[in-house]
């Protein structure tokens, strides 16, 4: 689905990705992990079309998405979320969903803003769609709620149903299980399982190593921009670049 090849990222004179290849099949779960400041957010930056990469390639579903903008790379299937929350906090659940169905709009803006019929019609079709998404993900009973009054594990599955109302097949994820406790990391998790069965593909940046070792197929860890190992998450749990670099030396910790 989505093949990175030789990428890199300057920022100035600061390098903060250099030489990174990564690769994520149909319905796959790829980890990325690595020391704060090892390009992470900025490796999801550069695949989403926020950040153009200084060098290399990015092919998704057969099509170079390399220098995208990020509205033409999210409009192919590609969604994410941030560290940060980036919720209409003044805005029902409901309502937040909606806005991230506004690719789905077929009817013009002037007839939705004169309230047509055609207009009228449309907007219930995604009104329905975005309480089919959140039911699917948990959250219909809140989705009357205010967002800035929904705990912050629901803010986080909400900022996904934002990223799923795009019809995004390849979700970047950044640190979704972000403060949230035993409970509701397990909760995150489900669901997170529960997208791939749905045949979803995603990228899960995390610094939860439970969560990242329980829900991979593959886990690819960055250090200083660079990517140092690959491979299924025993492999990387007991590979002694990642215990150096990323471990601090201390075998157990994962």
């Amino acid at each position: 689905m989505l093949e990175v090849r030789g990428v890199g990222k300057r920022f100035g004179g600061l390098v903060a990705l250099h030489d990174v290849d990564l690769t994520v099949g149909d319905g796959e779960i790829v980890g990325v992990i690595g020391p704060n400041g090892a390009g992470k957010s900025t490796l999801l930056s550069v695949i989403s079309g926020t950040y153009p990469p200084t060098s290399g390639s990015i092919v998704f579903q057969g099509r170079d998405i390399t220098h995208a903008p990020d509205h033409a790379v999210a409009a192919l299937g590609i969604g994410r979320i941030f560290q940060a929350s980036t919720l209409f906090g003044g805005l029902s659940a409901r309502d937040n969903v909606l806005v991230g169905c506004h690719m789905s709009y077929r009817v013009p803006a002037w007839q939705r803003f004169l309230r047509t019929r055609a207009a009228l019609r449309e907007e219930a079709v995604l009104r329905d769609k975005s309480d089919r998404i959140l039911e699917s993900m948990g959250l219909g009973g809140v989705k009357d709620d205010l967002a800035r009054n929904l705990s912050h594990g629901h803010q986080r599955v909400l900022s996904i149903c934002l990223a799923l109302a795009t019809d995004a097949q390849l979700l970047l994820l950044d640190e979704p299980v972000a403060g949230m406790n035993a409970t509701e990391s397990q909760s995150m998790a489900q669901l997170i399982r529960a997208m791939r069965e749905r045949g979803m593909a995603i990228i899960l940046v995390e610094h939860d190593m439970r969560t990242v070792m329980g829900l991979c197929d593959r886990v690819a860890v960055l250090n200083y921009g660079e990517k140092i190992v690959e491979g299924t998450p025993r492999e990387v749990q007991q590979d002694p670049l990642v215990i150096e670099a990323y471990l601090g030396g201390s075998a157990g910790v994962v």
